[in-house]
């Protein structure tokens, strides 16, 4: 079966979540048998040898006419042929231009389509009066239409509502993890380079932005600092306009000494800063199902979240714990895990759980199981 992945951001630094998990699915999706070839923008790669590794799949980049908003500039026809060179388009995301152009050419090809919006229904954050006018032009249509539409996890099923989606359709396949990604990385080296000492390290993971968290963390870390004396709060990701405030703010608190910004990381290089890790914080305001949180259990690291981050069987494994998205809620958890916790114990559960139930290659028998059903149905 040949498969059209699309995601407008391939680059992961600029991408986050989705072009992990688009680049992580096309890599399984190969080693299952399927001929996936991933359509994407070269918004953040400085050249084609910069792309993700997307394994056996192709790998096929857009220029950019128009980096802010993500406009592909593209030659006549090319979206068509491609679409009517596959079997099914599956749609990463929902909001840009690219996935828009590619619906319709599904549309007009009869081609079925998958839509799976990764947490990204619901109207959160920046621009949210151009998000308005793109689902009244294009993106409730765009997912109403689809032959299939797949959620991460149960919760998210009802942000399909609001878009003349019945909840009750959605198939459900999880984030998964790559285990072979995380067997190196030199947590040794990863101190040596930050300055960090043998102290013990609080991680954060992620695009400093608002719905990520990353201020609630701070504050919270800032209520508990005086207990934990041993302790250094590190910020491992890109800045999405926050970090200057995260600074101005660790210095007004009288905490800046004990806080790092290490910047983007990838492959072994952030492998070394889980493994580097006491505890991982994801203090997110939404998120459909944390990849942190897998990735973090991958290298046997337990796991601080909000009620916000969908990744309920992570808390059920023992492996982490829930609070609400508060900087009170956070601190008092930091205070008890830290000081209390056997937090070793929680890391080796949480990775078994992790390894057992959430791979990208077990995730991909339900897509194909889907792919299946739908392509099935087109031909009736």
């Amino acid at each position: 079966m040949n498969v059209l992945s699309v995601s407008a951001l391939i680059d992961p630094m600029t991408g986050g979540g989705t072009a992990e998990r688009t680049v992580q699915l096309a890599r399984a999706m190969t080693r299952a048998g399927l001929r996936v070839v991933v359509l994407a923008t070269d918004t953040g790669l400085a050249a084609a040898s910069s792309a993700p590794d997307v394994g056996g799949a192709r790998l096929e980049l857009l220029p950019c006419a128009n980096r802010r908003f993500i406009v592909p500039r593209i030659s006549g026809g090319v979206l068509d042929r491609m679409v009517a060179e596959t079997d099914v388009v599956h749609l990463c995301n929902h909001w840009t231009v690219l996935n828009a152009l590619i619906q319709r050419a599904a549309v007009r090809a009869r081609k079925p389509y998958v839509v799976c919006p990764a947490g990204s229904l619901p109207i959160f954050g920046r621009s949210k009066w151009l998000k308005r006018a793109y689902n009244a032009l294009v993106g409730r249509a765009l997912v109403a239409r689809a032959s299939a539409w797949v959620a991460i996890t149960t919760k998210e099923t009802v942000d399909f509502r609001p878009y003349g989606v019945d909840p009750a359709r959605v198939d459900i396949v999880p984030n998964g993890i790559e285990p072979s990604d995380f067997e190196k990385g030199d947590a040794a080296h990863f101190r040596a380079r930050f300055g960090l000492g043998a102290g013990k390290l609080v991680l954060f993971m992620g695009r400093l932005n608002l719905i990520k968290g990353p201020d609630l963390l701070v504050e919270a870390f800032a209520r508990e600092a005086g207990r934990l004396v041993a302790h250094t709060l590190v910020y491992a990701g890109p800045d999405g306009g926050m970090r200057a405030a995260l600074e101005q703010r660790a210095r007004a608190l009288a905490i800046d000494d004990r806080v790092r910004f290490t910047g983007w990381l990838g492959g072994a290089d952030k492998v070394a800063a889980y493994r580097s890790a006491d505890l991982v914080v994801i203090p997110s305001r939404h998120e459909a199902m944390s990849l942190v949180a897998l990735e973090a259990g991958a290298c046997a690291k337990p796991v601080l979240m909000t009620d916000q981050c969908g990744f309920d069987q992570a808390v059920a494994s023992g492996g982490a714990v829930v609070v609400p998205a508060t900087s009170e809620a956070l601190g008092a958890a930091l205070n008890e895990l830290l000081l209390r916790a056997p937090l070793s114990e929680m890391g080796v559960r949480l990775r078994s759980m992790v390894l057992r139930d959430f791979t990208w290659d077990a995730s991909v028998k339900r897509y194909a199981s889907i792919f299946e059903r739908i392509t099935t149905e087109q031909t009736r």
